[in-house]
């Protein structure tokens, strides 16, 4: 008899099997064209490690779908691949073109360290080609009224920067051992779970994918790590996790099935906020790296990287969780679970000061030049103390 979640848990099982097996060699790889992350003030990690892990991850995605071909040819599976009928199809291979675009981008400046600009054109790029095949939202229904909202003309570039904003904020969270790839997991399965329960099975299968390959890969990712996922693996992260989440509400989407998905990437957006507002308080670049991220102020706390993981493991999974509440309720206890994850997560933003600066300058007297000092930098306290004396009404603006 057949059993409908039996594809499904091959597919995991491919996928997780097959970033297992690869990883090794994408670690080779790596050490071989130099995509290495050597040590210094501005990183965790205290040896070179190689970045290339994203390869592991992109062929147990592949390996997913060819054991997904290979039963639907041979086994008499259904087609997971097709939308629901009262949909507009998807161009599935030209989705995978957009895939494909990513995580050569990522490749890409593992590699060689593209400029901010040419990365940002790359994942425009893959973007655009998701959006080239149907993978976009036209209408949004409000649950309270019923009433439509019709986008327009402006549903491809909503589509677009929703789709860069995804990825973006994946390739910023990636700061420990383990927490980018981790977080991919929880969200993905809960991705799954969810496009199960809306019927949509490319959705699902695509989810369940992502979650069997980032697990297999955490096998060599969390601490202590000996490969990291690098952009080839943080772009492809977010890409999939917002592709998944756009082909749950291709076309016609409820204002909560909206929400949802940003739920569930709650700590990666909230740390992406918290680095803009950071870095403008400091008169920074938003660019500019600093140490003042989620994951970087639970080590300030004291906790180690293992720790700090698992905690924020814990945060994705609470959130999660409230987001299988929202789907599961009408209106009003849905705006109320929001309200109540909104408020947990504000306040623990709040007890790590996410949105106080990390930053200050200095003139550098060897050179003349005006140079960012950082709190692990010697002179830092020094310039604090400067800066207090000269600013004490802006004190609580910079630490």
């Amino acid at each position: 008899m057949y059993r409908p979640w039996v594809p499904y848990l091959c597919l995991f099982l491919a996928a997780l099997f097959a970033a297992l097996l690869t990883t090794p060699l994408a670690r080779r790889i790596a050490w071989k064209v130099n995509a290495v992350d050597y040590p210094d003030k501005r990183r965790i990690n205290k040896v070179p490690i190689p970045r290339m892990g994203g390869i592991a991850v992109f062929l147990g995605i592949v390996a997913a779908f060819v054991v997904q071909y290979l039963g639907t040819k041979f086994l008499n599976w259904p087609m997971i691949l097709s939308p629901a009928p009262h949909l507009q199809n998807v161009n599935y291979r030209l989705l995978a073109l957009g895939f494909v675009a990513i995580f050569v981008t990522g490749l890409l400046d593992d590699v060689f360290q593209l400029k901010p600009l040419q990365k940002l054109a790359g994942q425009i790029v893959a973007a655009l080609i998701a959006v080239a095949s149907g993978v976009v939202i036209g209408v949004i229904v409000n649950p309270a009224t019923e009433g439509a909202f019709y986008l327009g003309i402006w549903t491809y570039p909503i589509t677009v920067i929703y789709l860069v904003a995804y990825v973006n904020i994946f390739n910023l969270i990636d700061g420990l051992d383990g927490l980018a790839s981790g977080l991919a997991c929880i969200a993905s399965f809960t991705m799954f779970a969810l496009s199960i329960m809306s019927g949509r099975t490319d959705a699902a299968a695509l989810a369940i994918a992502l979650s069997g390959s980032t697990l297999g890969f955490l096998r060599y990712n969390f601490n202590p790590a000996s490969i990291f996922l690098g952009d080839s693996g943080s772009l492809l992260l977010g890409y999939t996790l917002g592709v998944v989440s756009m082909l749950s509400v291709t076309r016609v989407a409820g204002l909560t099935t909206i929400i949802v998905p940003l739920v569930i990437a709650g700590i990666p957006i909230i740390d992406t906020f918290s680095a803009i507002v950071r870095r403008k308080r400091a008169h920074v670049s938003i660019g500019q790296a600093d140490r003042g991220h989620i994951h970087h102020r639970l080590i300030a706390e004291g906790f180690n990287q293992r720790q700090a993981v698992l905690l924020m493991y814990a945060w994705t999974a609470l959130l999660c969780l409230g987001t299988f509440a929202m789907t599961q309720v009408s209106v009003i206890p849905r705006i109320g679970i929001f309200a109540v994850l909104l408020i947990i997560s504000a306040v623990i933003a709040a007890r790590l000061h996410l949105f106080r600066p990390v930053l200050l300058h200095h003139t550098d007297p060897s050179t003349g030049q005006d140079e960012l000092v950082c709190p692990q930098d010697p002179e830092f306290e020094q310039e604090k103390e400067k800066f207090e004396e000269s600013h004490p009404d802006k004190i609580h603006h910079r630490s």
